[in-house]
């Protein structure tokens, strides 16, 4: 049986970044969902996480990476050896992600015909 949250997409995306916030020991200032062309997360130095309103619509496994991979960043502000670490303990399979949605940047560029 399937159980549909009554919960929009964008609400669903802030409750999964809270919980990995919780899992990480990390306390952002806030988490805004926003259009982000071009790109699938940031984390300002004041705390403020934005994810992509259209990562809502992306598989868990890959919002799960965008997620932890910005939440990261208010411990490690750089990608080192630390963030990498990081990274392959919480999200083994992040840089097929990664690689993954350097594609589908490519590809969402193309269709709005701002890419190369």
């Amino acid at each position: 049986m399937i159980i549909k949250s009554s919960l929009y997409p964008e609400q669903q995306l802030r409750r999964r970044a809270m919980g990995w916030a919780v899992k990480l020991k990390v306390n952002p200032e806030q988490v805004q969902i926003k259009r982000l062309p071009g790109k699938w997360g940031s984390c300002a130095p004041d705390g403020v996480v934005t994810l992509a309103e259209d990562l809502a619509t992306e598989a868990e496994d890959f919002q799960d990476y965008v997620i932890v991979h910005e939440l990261l960043h208010l411990k490690y502000r750089d990608h080192g050896k630390q963030f990498k670490a990081m990274m392959n303990a919480l999200v083994p399979n992040w840089r097929d992600l990664e690689q993954s949605s350097k594609h589908s940047t490519e590809r969402q560029m193309d269709r709005r015909g701002e890419g190369a």
